[in-house]
């Protein structure tokens, strides 16, 4: 096919994603769309893949997009003429210990809170499924039917030529050579065959997307990882139908194709490829056979199926996998470029999310806006610092490493720490800190008593920071704690026009007098919350943004990119400024006995934000909280936190640090909102019970108003309730099932304890089409399920902890 000079949409890379992507496209939007494909369709990774689908993911809107593959690929052929492989074999996941089986115990839960029907069945039902397995070892297993296996190959030529059959045109053989831009955004395509003007441009290029990406000044962290697998001879006795396995304790899975088996791992000890670009002309290029390195994987996969010991190996295949920092795969629009979007990173994972990723990528290119919640897989849920090629490449080694480890609740990685460090990180590592590290900040979770060991003991039940977080979590109620939160985000936007830009991406009033803070949620079209955040007015012409550490690339993008085009200046003041939080009752005592200026709630009510002097030092004090207690942020120069901090501590002997951990159970018995959470693009203020935070009774316009006045008014469908349970042993974690008379109605977003009030504590939806209201809420028996097990719970319409019918003036 000829080379056209110009195309609405360019899609760069034939594998699997690209195809996808091109087919919807083309499909549901009748785009005008040009694939490119430097070799052959699949000649990148697409063609080696062994083509496991499975479905099951820890966000809700990620499954979605699995499950959706899985309808895709059932009508495919029929649709194209081309078989695609598919057979839904179901697939089994294999429990060896104690942590693995309460593992699958949560996973079967969240597979029923997210409408899938996940069984836990016995070893013995193992053997019967499959009788060449050797289950001596095993506890069980978990089942899910509806996975199942594919043929890499076929799948993305099926969606090739749907592609073309809805308008698509497919080019082959042609080398993306550079982008011409103007400014931050493509205007051309430049390859070894012409240039090439459009629209818009999707980077699906497997392990070539980083190197794409940089041609446009794009950071795309992945890594190339060699990952090997074997297909066998024929075995006696394997059933052509034999579920797809997975052996997670032993890392090793298996799939039968045409009467032996595909074998493959992930190992702990991973062996990288390149940190620069990929070699020119590596299309259906696969690396040496590597039976040293493999021996581990055969090892164990002899000791699960003894027929292998005695079984010819038809073939190794040794090629390159991309893999990410943090094994979740990446969507979206490039924050660096105003018309790339990006498909890529897959971690193996990409047969199976192939078909749900160029759907949801086609509807994010076309409309501006992700479909639904895709944080989890978001290219803006990285920052700076993962433009280190040599720290994506180690800490995308360690994460292929956990491919198939016990996925502990609150695992920290280690590799390429410490990496940002605030000026205390010293001082808080000297009182017993143990860091975690978030977007490479590290950060205090909790801090180890005398005696005890700073460092996590990773378990399924309470873990050994229960009781030192209990302590924290107690002296910020009783007295006063001090957090180190510099990781913050925070952001400036000044200009004549940055009053009315804020309040026309704000649903709150964000534009009032000097010297006000503003809590907000940016909204979607659909009146979905993309962000919640603090807004201070520190002059007519100019705001003080601040939001969390994680969503620092998300939030300043999506900020940017509703922007006028001139009469602002946005920019990014992170490093620039530290941040103390300083909570707890005592609080005012406090920071009355450092500060140079009057602290008296008359002079510093709620939601005030002045300069204070601490120690000499400036300090942009914000009166806000988010455990429940009279508090203030102080941001201060980052150089000068040393300072503030000091002076704090030497007011009063008693205060003491705090952790990110006691900060998780204070809000929680507050319930406040955790975005990515609690509040995601899904969720409306209404629906989240923050509509008293939108400025509907202005006639102020802003983003997602429409959609929240076509809401106003009507019943909700769900609603964000806070539960109880009052069994000691019940440990939650989030995505619990909530059942109501014993039917599934939603299942909860948050879990953790509550130390004030002693009990497990929960956030979570409650649904119900006919209209969730508080007749209904209080005619229901409630429980949860907690890993498997139907435990009772406690429905409450109002915050569990409330400080302001306790104590008076905070």
């Amino acid at each position: 096919m000829t080379l056209p000079t110009q195309a609405q949409i360019i899609v760069i890379g034939g594998g699997i994603i690209g195809c996808s992507t091109a087919y919807h496209l083309a499909r549901d939007h009748k785009a005008d769309v040009l694939l490119l494909e430097q070799g052959k369709i699949t000649s990148g990774s697409t063609w080696h893949a062994a083509g496991l689908v499975g479905q099951l993911r820890s966000s809700a809107s990620i499954t979605k997009v699995l499950k959706y593959s899985v309808d895709l690929y059932k009508g495919l052929a029929a649709e194209t003429g081309l078989d695609t492989g598919w057979k839904m074999t179901g697939c089994l996941r294999l429990a060896t210990t104690a942590d693995r089986w309460t593992e699958y115990k949560r996973l079967a839960t969240t597979a029923r809170s997210f409408g899938m029907d996940m069984e836990l069945i016995s070893a013995d039902e193992v053997k019967h499924m499959w009788p060449l397995m050797d289950t001596s070892d095993l506890i069980g297993a978990s089942w899910l039917p509806t996975d199942g296996q594919a043929s890499p190959s076929d799948i993305t030529q099926s969606l090739a030529k749907g592609a073309r059959m809805h308008g698509a045109k497919i080019v082959e053989g042609v080398t993306v050579t550079g982008f011409r831009m103007d400014g931050r955004r493509i205007t051309h395509v430049e390859t070894d065959q012409g240039i090439i003007a459009c629209d818009k441009v999707v980077n699906c290029g497997g392990m070539w997307a980083r190197q794409l990406g940089a041609m446009a000044g794009v950071t795309v962290p992945l890594h190339p990882v060699k990952h090997q697998y074997i297909i066998t001879e024929k075995i006696d006795g394997l059933s052509p139908d034999a579920p797809t396995l997975r052996d997670p304790d032993r890392r090793t899975y298996f799939k039968e194709e045409v009467g032996g088996l595909v074998m493959g791992g992930y190992e702990p000890n991973p062996q990288g490829w390149v940190t620069g670009d990929i070699p020119p002309n590596w299309e259906f290029r696969l690396f040496d056979d590597d039976f040293d390195h493999f021996s581990q994987h055969l090892e164990q996969a002899i000791a699960r199926v003894p027929a292998l010991e005695k079984t010819g190996v038809k073939q190794m295949i040794n090629g390159a996998e991309s893999f990410t920092p943090d094994g979740n795969f990446i969507l979206g629009p490039a924050p660096e470029c105003e018309n790339m979007y990006v498909g890529a990173g897959f971690n193996a994972f990409g047969i199976a999310s192939g078909g749900g990723a160029g759907w949801v990528l086609a509807e994010w290119v076309m409309r501006g806006e992700a479909p639904l919640d895709l944080w989890a897989v978001d290219i803006r849920r990285f920052s700076g610092l993962h433009r280190d090629r040599d720290w994506v490449a180690t800490r995308t080694l360690e994460a292929y490493g956990k491919h198939y480890t016990v996925a502990f609740p609150h695992e920290e990685y280690d590799s390429g720490r410490p990496r940002i460090t605030s000026p205390l990180y010293a001082r808080l590592q000297a009182k017993g800190a143990v860091f975690g590290s978030k977007l490479g900040w590290e950060r205090p979770n909790w801090f180890a008593p005398a005696g005890m060991e700073p460092r996590d003991h990773y378990s399924m039940g309470r873990q050994n920071w229960f009781g030192p977080v209990g302590e924290e979590h107690a002296h910020v109620r009783a007295h006063a704690g001090v957090f180190d939160q510099s990781s913050f985000a925070k952001y400036e936007l000044s200009g004549p026009g940055a009053a009315d830009a804020l309040e026309a991406i704000c649903a709150n009033r964000v534009a009032r007098e000097v010297g006000r803070l503003t809590y907000t949620q940016l909204l979607n079209s659909r009146g979905g919350i993309e962000a919640d955040l603090t807004v201070a007015r520190l002059a007519e012409d100019r705001f003080y943004i601040v939001t969390g550490t994680g969503f620092r690339t998300h939030d300043y993008g999506w900020i940017a990119d509703h922007l006028p085009k001139s009469g602002v200046t946005f920019e990014d003041v992170t490093e620039g400024w530290g941040t103390l939080s300083l909570m707890g009752p005592r609080a005012r005592d406090i920071l009355g006995r450092v500060a140079a200026e009057d602290v008296s709630n008359a002079a510093l009510p709620f939601g005030s934000a002045r300069i204070l002097t601490i120690a000499g030092i400036k300090v942009r004090a914000l009166r806000v909280t988010y455990v429940g207690e009279l508090g203030w942020e102080l941001h201060c120069p980052i150089t000068d936190l040393g300072t503030v901090y000091d002076a704090l501590t030497a007011a009063d002997p008693a205060l003491r640090p705090v952790g990110y951990r006691a900060l998780e159970t204070l809000r929680l018995e507050k319930a406040y909102r955790a975005w990515s959470s609690d509040i995601t693009p899904n969720d409306t203020p209404f629906e989240a019970g923050l509509g008293w935070a939108v400025k509907l009774k202005s006639q102020t316009p802003f983003l997602g108003r429409a959609a929240l006045e076509a809401a106003a008014g009507k019943p909700l469908t769900k609603s964000l309730m806070t539960f109880t349970v009052d069994d000691p042993a019940a440990v939650l974690v989030g995505r619990e099932t909530i059942l109501r008379d014993g039917q599934a109605v939603g299942y909860l977003t948050s879990g953790g304890y509550g130390y004030t009030l002693g009990k497990s504590i929960g956030l979570g939806y409650v649904r119900h089409e006919a209209g969730v209201t508080e007749p209904w809420l209080s005619a229901g028996r409630y429980a949860l399920v907690i890993a498997g097990q139907e435990t009772p719970a406690n429905l409450h319409l109002k915050p569990l902890f409330d400080p302001d019918a306790l104590r008076i003036k905070i």
